[in-house]
């Protein structure tokens, strides 16, 4: 067993007393919005990695584990994942026989010695296009495994695969987090949104890896599987004019394998939680939609009370993160909102006094790309997190950074969350240079509509752009914003601070160099949790 050393709180308030004269509060906000233009040193984007790239390369024969995933269960047990077999494309497939390999993880708190074995389930899916001129597509064998009876803040050493054939793993290693408690929180949490595969993904995950996390938090749009064909592959450059009669767009499934091992190194050793963004939609033949991203990752759904991949909760340490979706219903009669209800409901945040919230679309964005495309889910959410004080809310979609000022109903308050959008992971579209408020730069009502729920962009109607649909300079709820690939670092101090960090792509080759860092505070007297939320 592994004791627990708890960070003096008189101790790490010194520390944060000593550093305020140059890491801001947000105490000190709201700010002065402030804007870092794109480097022009810098390239816009880069090139899709192929599929011979030797970090995205099959590696392993036969039925010996590849694509190894860890994700939270609970505080006592984690998800371990993993493929065998191997995908099929073409016209005509066959898919595997799951039971064809068994499910296994040995475990143990010393190298070499697994003294614990769980058996778990075993699945495939297809994607389908029964139309000429596109491939189908079937799985290799998913594996999911939960292992239990844990203990918090234990290292694990782990292999799994099945053992009579035997084709067994080599042996990985992680260590638990933290059991939830008000002084007790993981050292390091990668957010991560809009990853995709390009060289530019190469640099963010490199830099992830060096930053050293105890979990990532993967905000939505993974692999871009539904566009290596049309801009990163070989394929048509235009995929509507090759195939004029595909009612809809082919994705290129093995790009989730190779996503999987190009990941494998970073999330066999730390739990990587993620929630769906637009590009996992993926529609194929009979409407099915998501069918890669409901199989390949396990989530703590039936742990959390939600039972789908689409919207769940876990705690990690002192933190409560809700993971909710934007492309599933999410009105006030939806069983999503119900469950949402339920989970703030139970919330005790004496125990877990954080409460950070993520989904792939930002409700507050001063960008051209995506500007007020998801008002509607805002309109029938915001109230009810705000009445229960969430503290931060991630977000991707929109291929830059930016951190607000505390803000709700595109007011600034105090006791708003701080929304921080760090959708710059890398992929192949590009980053997003053009804001609302530039002369001939907000786009039309009609634009940015979503792939899912209805619109409902209107002009504000109070504050300084009253009347207007975009304002003509920076809004004041957004406080700072920057064109560049990058991904963030949260380090949960105490029960109070928590020191956010964004780090840019390019500062992975300069000293202690960071883009936006901020020490995010709660104030817990000023802010009231309110169970009751007004009509």
């Amino acid at each position: 067993m592994k004791t627990i050393v708890l960070r003096p709180l008189v101790f790490i308030t010194m520390i944060i007393w000593s550093v305020s004269g140059q890491i801001p509060t947000t105490l000190d906000g709201p700010f002065n919005p402030v804007t870092q233009k794109f480097d022009p040193s810098l390239r816009l984007g880069s090139d899709d990695l192929p599929m011979t790239h030797p970090r995205l390369k099959k590696n392993v024969t036969s039925y010996f584990p590849e694509q190894i995933a860890l994700a939270i269960s609970s505080a006592n047990s984690m998800w371990v994942s993993w493929v065998t077999g191997d995908a099929q494309i073409g016209k005509n497939v066959t898919p595997l026989d799951p039971s064809a390999v068994g499910s296994e993880v040995w475990y143990g708190e010393q190298s070499g010695n697994y003294w614990k074995k769980q058996n778990g389930v075993s699945v495939i899916y297809n994607q389908l296009y029964p139309f000429d001129g596109l491939l189908n597509y079937t799985s290799g064998i998913i594996h999911h495994v939960k292992i239990d009876g844990l203990e918090p803040g234990s290292t694990y050493y782990y292999k799994c695969g099945d053992s009579s054939i035997p084709a067994m793993s080599n042996e990985h290693v992680f260590e638990m987090l933290p059991l939830p408690g008000p002084e007790s929180y993981p050292q390091r949490i990668a957010v991560v949104g809009d990853l995709g595969l390009t060289t530019n993904t190469t640099t963010t995950i490199d830099h992830v890896v060096a930053n050293k996390p105890s979990m990532v938090l993967m905000v939505g749009d993974l692999s871009y599987a539904n566009q290596y064909l049309t801009t990163g592959g070989q394929g048509a450059p235009c995929f509507s004019c090759a195939f004029p009669d595909a009612p809809i767009r082919e994705t290129y499934q093995p790009r989730w394998d190779g996503w999987g091992r190009f990941m494998e190194p970073l999330i066999s050793r730390v739990p990587m939680m993620v929630i769906e963004g637009n590009h996992e939609i993926e529609p194929q033949a009979a409407g099915v939609t998501f069918e890669s991203y409901l199989k390949r990752f396990a989530v703590p759904s039936k742990e959390s009370g939600s039972n789908t991949n689409f919207y769940y909760s876990f705690d990690a340490g002192g933190v409560h993160f809700l993971m909710l979706g934007a492309y599933v219903d999410y009105n006030k009669t939806s069983a999503q909102y119900s469950w949402l209800q339920k989970d703030l409901g139970r919330l005790n945040r004496t125990v877990t006094p954080w409460l950070v919230a993520a989904w792939h679309s930002p409700w507050y964005n001063s960008y051209s790309s995506h500007y007020q495309e998801f008002e509607c889910m805002r309109l029938e959410m915001e109230q009810l997190l705000y009445q229960y004080r969430v503290d931060i809310v991630f977000s991707g979609h929109v291929h830059a950074y930016e951190r607000m000022n505390r803000v709700y109903n595109y007011s600034l308050d105090p006791c708003g969350p701080v929304y921080i959008t760090v959708g710059d992971g890398g992929n192949i579209e590009k980053i997003d240079v053009d804001h609302a408020d530039e002369p001939g730069k907000c786009p039309s009502p009609s634009d940015n509509v979503p792939e899912f729920g209805g619109v409902c962009h209107t002009n504000f109607t109070s504050g300084p752009a009253k009347g207007k649909f975009c304002w003509d300079k920076q809004p004041e709820w957004s406080a700072y914003r920057e064109s560049s690939f990058g991904h963030g670092i949260l380090e949960v101090v105490n029960s109070t601070y928590a020191l956010w960090t964004w780090h840019r792509n390019q500062d992975i080759y300069k000293k202690n160099s960071t883009g936006d860092q901020i020490y995010i505070v709660r104030q817990p007297e000023l802010c009231v949790v309110s169970a009751q939320v007004t009509p």
